[in-house]
């Protein structure tokens, strides 16, 4: 095997996978806090320990990332004092902000797809004119 996962990072994949869980169960089971809070406290455990202790205090505080950090953690204390729908919300904007600079930034013409009538017409459009000023009925 070329690449070996360690047993502390597969205990923070599991801690990952449990905070999931629970946060779902507890926005299912209509913002159970017990619930939630154990989700939050699953998530900072799993991630400090797939990236290690040093990284995720830098992944938090470093000075580009503090436009998502200070709203999760905002939203971690609502939660803690009894508003878990705000405090939900809160930490959904953070980590949005936070980690969406981790994965491949989408495309114009692949973000407009996805929009509904934007994507209905661009597809039917495309279509038409590739069978000659055929509408879209025709194409069967």
């Amino acid at each position: 095997m070329a690449y070996e996962i360690s047993e502390i990072k597969k205990i923070g994949i599991g801690l990952v996978g449990f905070s999931i869980l629970f946060s779902f169960l507890g926005v299912i089971l209509f913002f159970d806090r017990g619930l939630l809070a154990l989700g939050n406290i699953f998530f900072l455990t799993g991630v400090g320990l797939l990236l290690g202790w040093q990284s995720m205090w830098q992944l938090f505080t470093k000075k580009a990332n503090l436009k998502g950090s200070v709203p999760f953690f905002i939203g971690l204390f609502l939660l803690f004092v009894r508003w878990p729908v705000a405090g939900i919300i809160m930490e959904l904007y953070g980590s949005f902000v936070l980690f969406s600079g981790y994965g491949p930034p989408p495309s114009k013409p692949s973000y407009i797809k996805y929009l509904s009538l934007v994507g209905f017409c661009n597809t039917h459009s495309r279509q038409s004119r590739t069978s000659k000023g055929a509408g879209w009925w025709m194409l069967g």
